[in-house]
């Protein structure tokens, strides 16, 4: 089916927005080709309360983050991974509220570096995060007058996790699920398998509405979850497809097939090819001539 996206967002930097009864929405002004708007930070509850990704070391954010929560008491500070424009401010926050740290864990890459292999996507973790309190997959949450459940959604990355909103059908997704743009899937830091299992557990919940970490609600997230799900099946069938006409490397299937987006987002485009790549000769559709990499040639099994 097609893929939808949502790009009407107005994000009204420095104002906190009433979402949903009990959350609310403040987006960071640092909008970009990876962001879209700016990262969302969430607030939970109504007298004591959580913040959910408090967003990059930002001093403008905190101070809006501050005036949001005025008086209010912060229980929990919820992290859903550590990529530098949703978790370095949690530190500054703890500093101010007393409040722990929760989170699936540290950065980490979803499999071990290749030799020689450097990770291209260093600069975008923040490596100087770990959490009080290392949440189990499913584990629930008690706060003032609400429950959070963790279900780790790994696939962005190795420790991305998203937040269910008991009893209310909301669910916090991210980057895993946003409405503006497909998730980044990028190896070593993340992994296409890990992503597309991901997508299927949350396809099989029941949640009414997704709140992202940039850009709009997604108000009808089940039929949107099958458009990224054949999104990501049409793009495996166009790289196969590339593989078999003769184009044996990435720099010539991502020309090929990725004629319509920003050139700025080419070397990630290259990058989630190799996700797809990694995927394919796992199951043993395709091969590499040598080692899989992103310089690789490859070959039809």
């Amino acid at each position: 089916m097609a893929l939808e996206f949502v790009t009407d967002f107005k994000p009204q930097y420095g104002k906190a927005v009433d979402v949903a009864s009990g959350v609310q929405r403040l987006t960071v002004n640092n909008p970009g080709p990876f962001t879209f708007h700016g990262t969302n930070s969430y607030i939970i509850g109504k007298d004591t309360v959580a913040v959910l990704d408090p967003g990059p070391d930002n001093e403008d954010h905190l101070n809006a983050l501050k005036a949001a929560i005025g008086n209010r008491k912060v229980s929990h500070i919820l992290v859903s991974h550590t990529h530098a424009d949703h978790s370095p401010l949690a530190a500054r926050l703890q500093q101010i509220t007393g409040a722990k740290t929760y989170a699936e864990g540290p950065h980490r890459a979803a499999r071990e570096l290749r030799t020689g292999e450097i990770n291209p996507l260093d600069a975008s973790a923040d490596t100087a995060f770990n959490p009080d309190v290392v949440l189990s997959d499913g584990e629930l949450i008690e706060g003032d007058g609400w429950t959070i459940e963790a279900i780790h959604t790994p696939g962005h990355t190795a420790n991305h996790t998203v937040f269910a909103l008991a009893g209310k059908s909301i669910l916090f997704s991210a980057d895993h699920v946003m409405g503006w743009a497909t998730s980044i899937v990028a190896p070593p830091d993340g992994a296409m398998a890990d992503y597309m299992a991901s997508l299927e557990r949350l396809a099989a919940r029941d949640d009414g509405l997704f709140l992202p970490g940039h850009g709009a609600a997604i108000e009808n997230p089940k039929p949107f979850l099958r458009g990224l799900k054949a999104h990501r099946l049409m793009r495996e069938r166009a790289i196969v497809a590339r593989i078999e006409a003769g184009d044996r490397n990435i720099r010539k299937i991502v020309s090929s097939i990725y004629t319509d987006i920003d050139p700025r987002l080419h070397g990630a485009a290259a990058l989630s090819v190799l996700a797809h790549i990694e995927d394919l000769a796992c199951r043993g559709v395709i091969a590499a001539e040598n080692e899989i990499g992103i310089d690789a040639e490859f070959i039809m099994k």
